[in-house]
């Protein structure tokens, strides 16, 4: 008779760790398939993510001017010493900006900025493999430059060089001795789309040494706050103005760089004041309901972006309503980058990459790939889970999902089988268009003789390592040639979007809800 009850106790038991099985097997599906599609890193990607990382940082030391601290770059010393002496200033640092050896404001301050939103979102990323203080050394070189550049609240000098002069000649940064010609803006010569970037630039690096270096940081912030007040009051665009700009680096209108500035000024100040002017002038300024792609002209997407994280993080902000149109834009900007998308762009190659733009192609696509991750990251963090598009939902990982792609392809995974990055994989280019590298560090050559270097057969003899080249055509096809310049030069802008990118990638990320 006991051994009835002892039986059901035993089958009971033997019932219960089965429940427990099951239960232990649906737990282990769910966490597979829960990092599957919210970290969607396996091990390996996370680690050509970081070794990718790694070599695109060394690309802010090979483009550094100046006198040149703790260089591990063999082949570039000193250079650009007297830069900015006819006026009687410093403008030795700042970064050289492309394969040329022009110091241009507008797009070496967004290198700025972009590169501070970078560290603030994902800083932690880099401090884990060691690059953090390589990032903000490399951010410091470029705002020194752009603080010595605004030696008065209404001048901003903007241009070191004249590059009809510059590029008469092939020659490494280190021996040229032609004039540095200065180009600046002030209240007769307004230029707002330049003055509101640098704005911006200083406003986000004043965040970065917040805690580490109290006085620079309110130094950057002291010059951001005049430079918007500049930008504001004395309005007209630099391209207009200065009409020798338009052929290399011409803006399209300011009213984006205004908003990206004031954006930037209410995270690092908090004042109500910047707030309210980017919900006064959305209207006027915002385009909103119109996806666009973000650049070193276009500020408006990451505007959007930016924007839309106070409405992930700031619940019940005062002026809050006034970012709706933002934060409905962005996320437009979003839906228009998810393949399966009713609402994506067919703006890509049949490899899968955005392209927009013949000149720099790559721009479009890391741009893009960084703001899906940031937006990817903030909708994680808030507990957000959905992102609507039309009559459809997505998750923050087919954002991540876009966003790896596009990164997959500029590492080597398209048709060509070609690491844009170049030192990065087996194949990347070897003709890269790039003075500094393309001639030998020993050789002796003058402003016209040099060409013969740009005209070799030869490859580079010195390998420009973490250079994003302009990358493929519409067809995926892609011409190592160092006469290309089109497909085969480097940028500090496009640097600074791809150490940005890469961070995110390095491990699943969620957001710091405050800078």
């Amino acid at each position: 008779m006991v051994a009835k009850p002892r039986s059901r106790c035993c089958c009971c038991s033997v019932f219960i760790g089965v429940i427990i099985l099951i239960a232990i097997i649906i737990a282990v599906i769910f966490t597979i398939r829960h990092r599957s599609n919210h970290s969607d890193d396996d091990g390996s990607n996370v680690k050509n993510y970081a070794n990718a990382l790694k070599i695109a940082m060394q690309f802010f030391d090979i483009q550094k001017s100046g006198k040149l601290e703790n260089n591990e770059i063999s082949w570039r010393g000193d250079s650009g010493l007297k830069d900015g002496s006819e006026a009687s200033i410093d403008l030795s640092k700042g970064l050289y900006d492309a394969g040329d050896h022009m110091k241009f404001g507008f797009p070496m301050a967004f290198t700025a900025t972009v590169l501070s939103w970078s560290i603030l979102e994902y800083g932690d990323q880099m401090a884990s493999l060691n690059l953090l203080d390589h990032a903000k050394d490399s951010l410091k070189w470029t705002t020194d430059f752009l603080i010595n550049a605004h030696p008065s609240p209404n001048v901003l000098y903007i241009q070191v060089g004249d590059p009809v002069t510059d590029h008469k000649c092939w020659d490494r940064p280190e021996t040229m001795t032609r004039k540095r010609t200065l180009t600046k803006i002030d209240t007769k010569t307004p230029g707002t789309e330049v003055a509101a970037e640098t704005a911006a630039a200083m406003a986000a690096a004043s965040l970065v040494f917040k805690e580490s270096d109290t006085k620079y940081s309110s130094t950057l912030l002291k010059h951001a706050k005049q430079l918007f007040d500049f930008a504001d009051n004395n309005r007209g665009s630099y391209s207009v103005n200065i009409p020798e700009v338009q052929s290399y680096y011409n803006s399209t209108g300011y009213g984006d760089e205004l908003l990206w500035a004031a954006s930037w000024l209410y995270h690092a100040t908090e004042d109500q004041t910047y707030l309210d002017f980017v919900s006064e002038n959305g209207e006027e300024f915002g385009n909103f309901g119109s996806p666009s792609w973000f650049s070193w002209d276009n500020k408006l997407p990451g505007t959007h972006i930016l924007l839309s994280r106070l409405t992930f993080f700031k619940k019940g902000l005062s002026g809050s309503k006034g970012l709706q149109g933002y934060k409905e834009t962005a996320e437009a900007v979003m839906c228009g980058l998810i393949p399966s998308s009713p609402t994506a762009t067919s703006s890509r190659t049949d490899g899968g990459l955005i392209w927009v733009s013949e000149w720099n192609a790559l721009q479009h696509p890391v741009s893009s790939a960084f703001l899906a991750t940031l937006y990817s990251d903030y909708m994680l963090t808030s507990g957000v889970k959905e992102l609507s598009c039309s009559d459809q939902s997505f998750k923050p990982s087919d954002l991540r999902k876009f966003a790896r792609s596009q990164a997959d392809y500029m590492l080597g995974k398209n048709p060509e089988k070609m690491s844009y990055l170049v030192g990065y994989g087996e194949k990347y280019p070897e003709f890269v268009h790039h003075r500094g590298a393309s001639i030998p560090a020993d050789a002796t050559t003058g402003c016209k003789d040099g060409f013969k270097w740009l005209n070799s057969d030869e490859p580079n003899p010195n390998v420009a390592y973490g250079a994003l080249v302009g990358g493929p055509f519409l067809n995926d096809t892609f011409i190592d040639a160092r006469n290309n310049s089109m497909q085969n030069e480097p940028s500090t802008y496009n640097s600074a979007l791809v150490v940005g990118l890469l961070s995110s990638l390095v491990t699943t990320s969620s957001s710091v809800e405050s800078f």
